[in-house]
């Protein structure tokens, strides 16, 4: 069932949106060659419980606050002690739990210089999430905005994930409905006011296929190229909607 947020809930989505964001702003900071994965969940778990709880940890049995997916790894990944090298390109992801309400988000980051190709794959995987958040407004379906995501990753020539996918968000960190990347205008839930969704496509350099990660947790592409992933919480308004969980790198 989707459910439908008051304004004063989603004003309280905002606050921990708010609180997300410059938790993601500073350990994308702290992403350096040098520095482990591990570093960087301590970092994120500090300074979320400075104001609410994080939203990742203990759920379905995952061990930290902060998903850490480096390079061909796409989601979910758990930190370890493996090192940041020059060159490498990291996804940063959490949630915050604040009086009684989930938000999410996501950025992909380089870690010191990264090649024109991995430049390329964060600008474009950025663009796509944009793209799609330009479509949510009253009246518009999920096909839509997933269609929108899916005509402009296919354009630049990147993969485009498949198997998984954005949602709904709340009370509980997924909820109704699922959000693909990919699909049909005009198909799919009818979006309205009230709703709050993430969306957070997922790109590859080459071939959309995935398998599980070395963890056993997490996922990352089947043929080793590099993937990036974005996200943001969006609220659904009256004439339009609103991230909840903006920041600009």
């Amino acid at each position: 069932m989707i459910t439908i947020k008051s304004k004063e809930e989603i004003q309280i989505m905002k606050e921990g949106g708010k609180i997300l964001a410059n938790v993601l702003k500073e350990v994308s900071k702290l992403a350096k060659p040098g520095v482990t994965t591990k570093e960087l969940d301590r970092a994120a778990e500090a300074l979320i419980l400075k104001y609410g709880k994080p939203s990742f940890k203990g759920y379905e049995g995952f061990p930290a606050c902060l998903c850490t997916s480096i390079n061909e790894e796409i989601v979910h990944v758990i930190p370890s002690d493996r090192v940041l090298k020059e060159g490498d390109i990291v996804s940063l992801d959490s949630g915050v739990f604040y009086k009684g309400f989930h938000t999410d988000m996501a950025i992909t980051v380089p870690v010191g210089k990264i090649s024109l190709e991995a430049q390329r794959l964060i600008r474009d995987t950025k663009k796509a999430l944009k793209r799609g958040i330009k479509k949510i407004r009253p009246g518009n379906t999920i096909g839509d905005v997933s269609n929108t995501i899916q005509r402009y990753i296919e354009s630049q020539g990147f993969g485009l994930v498949r198997e998984l996918c954005g949602h709904g968000i709340g009370k509980n960190v997924h909820e109704e409905p699922q959000i693909p990347n990919y699909g049909k205008r005009g198909t799919g839930p009818k979006l309205a006011e009230g709703m709050v969704i993430c969306l957070e496509p997922m790109l590859t350099a080459g071939d959309w296929k995935i398998k599980k990660a070395k963890d056993g947790y997490g996922f990352q592409t089947k043929d080793g190229s590099l993937s990036a992933h974005f996200e943001q919480t969006i609220a659904v308004k009256k004439d339009g909607c609103e991230v909840l969980t903006e920041f600009e790198l």
